[in-house]
């Protein structure tokens, strides 16, 4: 976490609206992405954001530090949008729907100057990413996009540290038998164009 993630928590836990309201901005965006991959409504997803955000403030004083604040979002989003599905009776017993599509929302300059050497490696990228486990997918998209640690996944997945570790090197290695093992790094680099 980073030195000003640790002041605006400390502050928030305090009582500073303002606080809250710039980890708001700071996180907003990558948790909305994270949410929408759960196969939900983007009105469901801001939902969640609005009730995990005024939930925050109104248990401000029960809220312990965290070393990571993005990590504790990210399991605080996951949980409202689960809540949510079991609402709607919408979870089945242990895959959760997950996608993995590319969203209208990237740059169209960089998409226009990518677009060409991309496009074959991103669709057969896709296709890849489409055959794994939704567990796998998650997971991969908590690692490379998201930045989060093993523990940190283990936790927002509400899973323990070897089935991360298993889910990730499942995903990967199943990636490196296809056809796509020369470019697997490339596909690293790219992982977030993906992911977005």
């Amino acid at each position: 976490m980073t030195t000003q993630d640790q002041t605006l928590w400390q502050l928030y836990r305090e009582g500073d609206k303002q606080a809250l309201g710039y980890l708001v901005e700071r996180y907003y965006r990558a948790l909305k992405h994270y949410g929408l991959k759960f196969m939900v409504d983007e009105a469901v997803v801001e939902d969640c954001l609005q009730e995990l955000f005024l939930q925050l403030w109104q248990n401000r004083d029960q809220i312990n530090a965290t070393v990571s604040v993005k990590h504790y979002l990210f399991k605080a989003l996951r949980h409202h949008v689960l809540q949510y599905l079991r609402s709607q009776k919408r979870v089945p017993t242990q895959e959760l729907d997950w996608d993995t599509s590319i969203t209208e929302e990237t740059d169209s300059e960089t998409l226009l100057i990518q677009r060409e050497s991309l496009s074959q490696l991103t669709n057969a990228l896709q296709a890849q990413l489409d055959s794994l486990p939704a567990r796998e997918r998650e997971a991969l998209y908590l690692r490379y996009y998201s930045d989060l640690s093993i523990p940190e996944i283990a936790e927002v997945m509400n899973v323990n540290r070897q089935s991360v570790s298993n889910f990730l090197q499942k995903a990967i290695t199943k990636l490196r038998k296809s056809r796509l093992s020369p470019v697997l790094f490339a596909i690293c680099i790219i992982c977030q164009t993906i992911f977005l």
